[in-house]
């Protein structure tokens, strides 16, 4: 099936994930609800994200998470589905993402109602 988007998706390589990326990606509230709701939720489609902010809004958040290197995305017919790249983080930065889930705690509430694809 053809893809969504003229342009196909750009997916940091393992060895390319960059720490200051990374963490300034983290640093907006809204990325960092979308990857804590993404750890107890994988494979969420864009649409299943409750919002509050504009869907170009919530585009841009997805691409900064995707370039980062934290998501990985992929089109199923007119969904794109949504997935942490754990493996790739925890080999790159063994840890990281669990402290970033733990210190969450209390400062983020994942999505309700978020649908999977």
């Amino acid at each position: 099936m053809a893809s969504r988007t003229s342009s196909p998706l750009v997916h940091p390589d393992t060895d390319d994930l960059d720490l200051f990326k990374i963490m300034s990606a983290l640093t907006d509230e809204t990325r960092l609800t979308i990857v804590v709701t993404l750890s107890v939720s994988p494979g969420l489609a864009c649409s299943g994200f409750t919002q509050d902010v504009t869907a170009s809004v919530l585009t841009r958040h997805f691409r900064v998470l995707r370039e980062a290197g934290l998501i990985r995305q992929h089109d199923v017919g007119t969904r794109r589905v949504n997935t942490l790249r754990k493996e790739d983080l925890d080999q790159r930065f063994p840890g990281l993402l669990d402290l970033v889930l733990k210190e969450s705690v209390g400062r983020v509430e994942p999505y309700v109602n978020a649908e999977c694809a």
